[in-house]
């Protein structure tokens, strides 16, 4: 049998006993303060913010076949360290990581070269993250080595459009029953989520592994 694809949620954690997640497919994941040092290991990060749930439901209702492992960078809110970012994505990769998402990012360009070499040190594993923020890119979603991730509200949740090297998709997470849409959480987060979700889909039905040939499965899809 074929090992799982492995997606790393970098986020707020995740809460294992929300009905929208199987925590079957959780493995133990860490927990990384803003001085990029891990301050818990070996367990199941809890989210007490939300946000990192919402995100592992959109991946899991598109993949739901991945295993998740859940890195907690956002701890009071949303609001997280450069080098904690870092040190989640060499996590990520050292981890096994097949795919990370990054539904965040910053538009201070001072920290371009420092998510630079992070990303540089994951080169087995995609990276996707959002491409801009209200027009500005956003890093590290528009450097070079990171697949960046647009939103549309049009797009139908179920599908997701390539368009000039990015992937395209709905903001809007997986729906709680009886909340409309626009009282939900939503947002750029939740297309990168769902870019992910694709991502890991098509990566275990066609067992691609490799960054390149999951690149081009998902450019052409």
């Amino acid at each position: 049998m074929a090992e799982r694809i492995l997606v790393a949620v970098i986020d707020s954690g995740v809460h294992p006993d929300h009905p929208h997640i199987d925590p079957t497919r959780l493995r133990p994941g860490f927990a990384i303060g803003t001085d990029g040092m891990v301050i818990e290991q070996g367990v199941i990060p809890l989210d007490r913010l939300g946000h990192g749930t919402a995100v592992t439901a959109a991946i899991q209702e598109k993949a739901p076949q991945a295993d998740i492992l859940p890195i907690r960078v956002f701890h009071d809110a949303l609001r997280g360290s450069a080098m904690a970012l870092v040190s989640a994505i060499r996590m990520a990769a050292g981890a096994g990581a097949d795919i990370i998402n990054l539904s965040l990012g910053t538009t201070n360009a001072a920290h371009a070269p420092l998510f630079a070499e992070a990303v540089a040190a994951a080169p087995g594993a995609l990276v996707l993250a959002a491409a801009q923020a209200d027009g500005v890119p956003c890093l590290p979603g528009s450097l070079p080595g990171v697949l960046g991730v647009g939103l549309d509200w049009d797009i139908p949740r179920e599908t997701f459009l390539w368009r000039d090297g990015q992937m395209i998709a709905s903001g809007y997470p997986r729906p709680i029953p009886g909340v409309p849409q626009r009282r939900n959480l939503y947002g750029i987060s939740f297309a990168v989520a769902q870019a992910s979700g694709f991502a890991a889909r098509i990566a275990h039905e066609r067992n691609l592994r490799a960054r390149a040939a999951l690149l081009a499965a998902l450019s052409a899809a």
